[in-house]
């Protein structure tokens, strides 16, 4: 992480411990794990997500949803993305 970027705000083992918590309904389930952290990094397209796992796009969408069902949550949230990519990096 870059000095004086967010991450050297924040105790790595305090931010690895929330990532994991806050993760943990999606253990045991790589590909929701993978397919949510390449669709955030690709800023949400279903399309281009699709291309970058070799899968159909409405197996991303399914994905995701099947995501927010797990960790009740709304992707359509920028919060709740942004914490959920950083939960992704730290965990």
């Amino acid at each position: 992480a870059r000095a004086g970027g967010v991450g050297s705000l924040v105790d790595p083992a305090e931010a690895g411990a929330h990532g994991r918590a806050l993760l943990a309904p999606l253990d045991g389930a790589p590909a929701l794990l993978e397919t949510v952290r390449v669709w955030l990094s690709l800023q949400g397209s279903w399309d281009r997500t699709a291309v970058a796992l070799e899968v159909h796009r409405n197996t991303v969408r399914q994905r995701i949803a099947r995501v927010e069902a797990l960790l009740d949550v709304d992707l359509g949230d920028a919060d709740v993305r942004m914490e959920l990519w950083f939960a992704l990096k730290w965990a």
